[in-house]
């Protein structure tokens, strides 16, 4: 496939769709399997967008590993590559995806499945950002955390003995930037679907 950015690659985060272990935030409004819905919904639909865009090549990382039919599912329909989720904490899993992909591609963007705000745009916007003197791009989430950070560099001082899931990891992960004198873009606020009111915010949106 030709890409619009061959050197740069988007790496997805992905929880394998497993009910009572995704989107259990949703619960109990809405059922295990409700839940489970939401992800796989969430999921392809991210994955849809960048094959349609052509923008960049798509490499999904797994959790707990690359095991579950619905991942070679991923691989026939979308064209993405495979690859595991490795470390201790979350920050640990994104510096070894970063790191990692930066061997093969001069730039990367990393995502999760559930922020349906972030547009190709967005990304279009992010990539161009790094093609500039941008060492960082981020992309700040309502609740305090981001859902989208990109590099062409790996640096373990933003994701190495971070604390995770809380309001000021955005402004803890800005710090750190700033401690490290690294030049940073932000994009426009995105927001993510994690509890039951976002579900409702994204179905009415949906409408």
């Amino acid at each position: 496939m030709s890409y619009n950015y061959s050197d740069t690659a988007i790496l997805v985060f992905c929880k394998a769709p497993v009910a009572g272990a995704v989107k259990t935030r949703l619960m109990p409004e809405l059922t295990a399997q409700a839940a489970l819905d939401v992800h796989i919904e969430l999921t392809k639909r991210i994955l849809g967008l960048l094959f349609k865009s052509q923008l960049c090549s798509i490499q999904v990382w797994c959790s707990p590993d690359m095991g579950h039919p619905f991942y070679q599912d991923c691989v026939d329909k979308y064209d993405v590559s495979l690859h595991q989720q490795q470390g201790n904490d979350l920050g640990e899993r994104m510096f070894h995806a970063i790191d990692e992909a930066l061997k093969k591609s001069s730039r990367v963007l990393l995502i999760g499945c559930d922020c349906p705000s972030l547009t190709i745009a967005d990304l279009d916007f992010a990539i161009n950002a790094l093609q500039q003197s941008n060492d960082i791009v981020i992309s700040p989430a309502q609740d305090g955390g981001y859902v989208m950070i990109g590099m062409k560099q790996a640096y373990p001082e933003l994701f190495i003995k971070m604390t995770w899931g809380h309001a000021g990891v955005f402004s803890a992960t800005l710090q750190r930037i700033k401690q490290s004198t690294l030049n940073t873009i932000q994009t426009v606020m995105q927001w993510d679907l994690d509890t039951f009111e976002d579900f409702k915010l994204y179905k009415n949106n949906k409408m």
